[in-house]
């Protein structure tokens, strides 16, 4: 490992029922990088004519969701009535504040056809001031996300500020998203221009001053220095990372929080949620009938 890299983190692989998921973050060793408190490569999983994804009705608190693909598409349904289909370059940025409801479904026109489902999800912690601020949603498709081309490379700015230009989706603190497509044999230099970051292989294999990091292995960096990234086959890669979180965050379910008392709060709403006919802060999204109940502890 080259002191560029503190960390390197291997995939750990999650069946969700019908598809595998490669979850890096959070692992003992590394709660989050930056705002990002969890990071799950989804596929590639190919589903036959008439199979999908089905993630019945789940809430939130205290983060906000980001999806993108590379390949296939999601349905998705919220509590706030969005329905939104997601496509490969698309950004959906839930902001789940005091409390959300959303599912994800293969729409019935994919499902149909059959496809193949490729891209990553992750959560970014809201800051304290921002917890329990009201939920949204916001879509942005992929056209309206701004590009930089350098020699071999192509960058997407997902979310927050990097390499001269910004994303226009709505951020809570400082934040670095950004696709990149690496070319055979080009390079890359990232600054240190956010506190924490690291750099997540989606395909392909590239070195970092050298030290080797492999597809599904992600690599966080070491604070204040520049650093160049190389590839002799052309590679994928997510950057990520931002402003360290202004304290530590629970993590139970799909709940994020902290104070363990907004964690509580919300485990015996949902709880109560059904019998009370969804009339609280959490309600089914549109069209929705079913739910995930809450886990045993």
């Amino acid at each position: 490992m080259s002191d560029s890299i503190s960390l390197t983190i291997a995939p750990r692989r999650r069946d969700l029922g019908g598809f595998e998921v490669s979850r890096i973050l959070p692992i003992a060793k590394k709660r989050n990088v930056g705002p990002f408190v969890f990071f799950d490569h989804i596929g590639p999983a190919d589903f036959a004519p008439g199979k999908g994804i089905d993630v019945r009705p789940h809430p939130h608190i205290g983060l906000a969701t980001v999806t993108y693909l590379f390949d296939g598409e999601i349905l998705h349904k919220d509590s706030l009535g969005s329905v939104q289909h997601i496509r490969p370059g698309d950004v959906n940025w839930m902001v789940a504040g005091n409390g959300i409801v959303h599912s994800e479904r293969t729409g019935a026109e994919t499902r149909a056809a059959g496809h193949r489902l490729h891209g990553i999800q992750s959560w970014v912690a809201l800051p304290k001031s921002a917890e329990e601020t009201s939920p949204g949603f916001f879509h942005h498709p992929d056209t309206t996300l701004p590009e930089v081309e350098r020699p071999g490379v192509r960058l997407k700015i997902i979310a927050g500020a990097a390499f001269g230009v910004k994303s226009p989706v709505k951020v809570h603190s400082e934040t670095l998203y950004v696709h990149a497509d690496l070319e055979a044999s080009a390079r890359l230099t990232l600054p240190a221009d956010h506190t924490e970051r690291a750099v997540y292989v989606v395909s392909g294999e590239i070195a970092i001053d050298g030290a080797p990091l492999k597809t599904m292995e992600m690599g966080v960096l070491t604070e204040g220095k520049d650093v160049a990234i190389t590839c002799t086959q052309a590679a994928s890669l997510m950057l990520l990372g931002g402003e360290p979180l202004d304290g530590p965050r629970t993590i139970w379910w799909n709940l994020v929080a902290s104070d363990q008392a907004l964690i509580d709060a919300a485990k015996s709403d949902w709880t109560a949620a059904p019998g009370q006919k969804w009339q609280g802060r959490f309600k089914l999204p549109p069209d929705e009938g079913e739910y995930i109940p809450l886990p045993e502890e």
